[in-house]
Order: structure tokens, then C-alpha cells, then sequence
């Protein structure tokens, strides 16, 4: 025992470096995001997305609406082209014939065509448009003249009136009243001298019409003259306004 001792006691302990390594060095551990500040505190917030701009429309001031017409416009039509026309004594053209821009009220018309009767017309032209129509192949009639009629004995005393329908006498007499067209008469003349208007029916009875009132027949002899002109324009296809 001794020895043994003595053994363990010659060797020389080894010393121990501090500067050694250990043996297993242990992984370093992963750096983590820092966590996200909480709602209100006072880290600065990341910087928005720039928003992009809105395309706003063009805006256009809105048409001023059109102000009512204060004049008339006028557009006038007649059966025989070319007439000559005049307004209030003023030659305006000749038809077809349009007119803007005239003062609204009543108008005195007067057209003239080669050929043809004068046509003359009261015209009222009204704000806005106005056609008219004027023509001359029409025929009007409306005489009337205060007769009396005298009898082989005595006379009786009534009204003649003429359209474009005929001749009609009235009278108290109802002997004597007649509505005759036109196509009835046989004779239809007036003496000038003798103050006479004569109507004959077609085999019938015959009036002789004069004016005792009046120192000449100028009433008869306009009464005869309007129904003359407006049989004949009535033979030859005018248009007959009633």
C-alpha cells in the first residue's frame, strides 16, 4: 500500500488552461420582428399607399332654354304661283312666299295674278307660324239688294239675295218668293234706262225688279254685274265657297 501511494503521488497533476474551448457551442438563437406597436401608442405609423386621383367629369353650363316667339312668321301659299302680294298697301314678293319677323295683328292682303281677279283679304297674323292659303280659282258670292216687285196690277216689296247657290226672293207675298239655281234661269238681264232687273224661269213664271227708292239703277245694274261674274266662274270649275 505503500507503493501504490507513492505511485499516485509521483505523477504531477496537469494544469487546467482558462483559455480552452468548450466542447459544443450551442446555436445562436433567430433575431425576431419586432412586434407590431399596439393601437394608439406612439410609434410612428408606416406611411399610406398614395391614393390615386379620382377622374371627375367635366362640367358644362347648361344651354339657356329658347325664349317664346314675340313675332310672326308668315307663310303664304296660293293655286297660281307667282302672284304678287301686298301687305298694307307694301309690296312684300311674290308667292310662294315666306315673311319672318312681322309684327302680330290684323293684316289687309291684297294678291294680283295675270288672269285672274284680284283677291283681297283681312288677314289676322298671330304670334308663332301662320299658313295661309289664298285662292284666286274660288268663287264667292253674297249680294243683297232691297226690290220691289211689280205686278200686271200693283207691286210688292222684298229682298233679293244672291249666293252661289242661286237667287232667292223673300217677301211677305208668298206668291211672289222663289229660290231658283242657277241652271233654272232663262233670263237674267237688267235695263238701265227703265231702272228694270228681269228673272225668267225656265218654263216658268218671270219677276221684273226694280228700285223705287233710288234715282238709277246703279243697285241693280251691281247686283246684275257680281252675279254675272260669279255664274261665269262657276261654268269654268272655280271652286264655290259658301
Amino acid at each position: 500500500m505503500v507503493v501504490m501511494l507513492a505511485a499516485a503521488c509521483s505523477r504531477p497533476a496537469e494544469p487546467v488552461s482558462k483559455s480552452a474551448t468548450p466542447a459544443a457551442t450551442a446555436p445562436a438563437a433567430p433575431k425576431r420582428a419586432a412586434p407590431a406597436p399596439p393601437p394608439g401608442s406612439a410609434a410612428t405609423p408606416a406611411e399610406p399607399a398614395p391614393r390615386k386621383p379620382i377622374a371627375r367629369k367635366a362640367t358644362t353650363a347648361p344651354e339657356p332654354l329658347p325664349s317664346a316667339p314675340t313675332t310672326a312668321t308668315l307663310m303664304l301659299e296660293t293655286d297660281v304661283p307667282g302672284a304678287s302680294v301686298f301687305i298694307n298697301r307694301q309690296y312684300v314678293g311674290v308667292t310662294p312666299l315666306t315673311l319672318e319677323k312681322l309684327e302680330p295683328g290684323e293684316k289687309q292682303f291684297k294678291l294680283t295674278a295675270e288672269g285672274f281677279d284680284g283677291i283681297e283679304r283681312q288677314v289676322n297674323l298671330k304670334v308663332g307660324d301662320n299658313p295661309v292659303t289664298l285662292r284666286f280659282r274660288e268663287v264667292r258670292l253674297n249680294e243683297q239688294i232691297q226690290v220691289t216687285h211689280k205686278h200686271a196690277m200693283g207691286s210688292c216689296e222684298g229682298t233679293l239675295t244672291a249666293t252661289v247657290d242661286g237667287i232667292t226672293y223673300d217677301t211677305p207675298n208668298k206668291n211672289d218668293a222663289f229660290k231658283l239655281v242657277y241652271s233654272q234661269l232663262d233670263t237674267f238681264a237688267v235695263d238701265y234706262l227703265e231702272k228694270n232687273l228681269k228673272l225668267k224661269q225656265k218654263g216658268g213664271k218671270q219677276w221684273n225688279f226694280t228700285d223705287k227708292n233710288a234715282a238709277n239703277a246703279d243697285k241693280l245694274f251691281v247686283f246684275h254685274r257680281e252675279v254675272e261674274a260669279a255664274r261665269k266662274k262657276l261654268a269654268d270649275g272655280y271652286t264655290p265657297v259658301r
